[in-house]
């Protein structure tokens, strides 16, 4: 049976799809419409019961849900890829900045702009709730950026995590968020990869590629 990729072009989606790309996997790719509710439909529902992109449905059967968690499995089921560092602290470190990103940057930061009547259904406050969602982005990558500084990748070389930080990175490229120094170079060093260069091409977004 042929993995299953259930994914949104242009979302946190993206990430995964780089990896599976990396990883040089065989697989199938569903869109899910996240616009017209497609993640709330039976079917969908029935492969991941959370409602949520991404899904990676393996050959038993069986669904990963969860970015961090679909990541860490293909790190760990692929080890040649070496998506993991060698140490535990630099495991460790990988697994701390692939959650922030996914955990902070998205879902405290982007989310608040991208999906602001999740956080308030009164038009008043809205805009209030976007300008919370852009302190906590910038606050993040001045985070992020420190942690990047004399490094290329997050680790010594490219991972799991990197796919979740291109992921928020892209989201403030495309909404003219001016990434600082590391992570801008870190964005510029990621659309160098030919898996990151597939993705976007086949994902709609070749513009980002100029």
């Amino acid at each position: 049976m042929t993995k299953k990729f259930y994914m949104t072009p242009g979302s946190c989606s993206t990430g995964i799809h780089i990896l599976l790309e990396e990883c040089e996997l065989v697989f199938e790719a569903y869109i899910v419409n996240l616009l017209a509710g497609d993640q709330y439909k039976k079917d969908y529902l029935a492969i991941n019961p959370k409602g949520s992109i991404p899904a990676l449905v393996l050959d038993d059967g069986s669904a990963l849900t969860e970015f961090s968690a679909i990541a860490w499995w293909l790190a760990r089921s692929y080890p040649k890829r070496q998506l993991l560092p060698d140490s535990i602290e630099g495991e460790v470190r990988v697994l701390g900045l692939m959650n922030y990103a996914v955990h902070t940057l998205h879902t405290q930061g982007f989310a608040r702009i991208f999906t602001t009547e999740r956080f308030s259904s009164s038009a008043a406050e809205q805009e209030s709730v976007k300008a919370q969602g852009r302190q906590i982005i910038d606050k993040g990558f001045a985070i992020v950026d420190r942690e990047l500084a004399g490094r290329e990748y997050v680790a010594e070389r490219f991972g799991i995590a990197d796919a979740a930080l291109f992921y928020v990175e892209f989201w403030a490229v495309r909404i003219g968020i001016p990434l600082p120094e590391n992570c801008a170079a870190h964005y510029r060093r990621m659309l160098t990869r030919p898996a990151v260069r597939q993705v976007l091409a086949e994902e709609g977004y070749a513009s980002a590629l100029r």
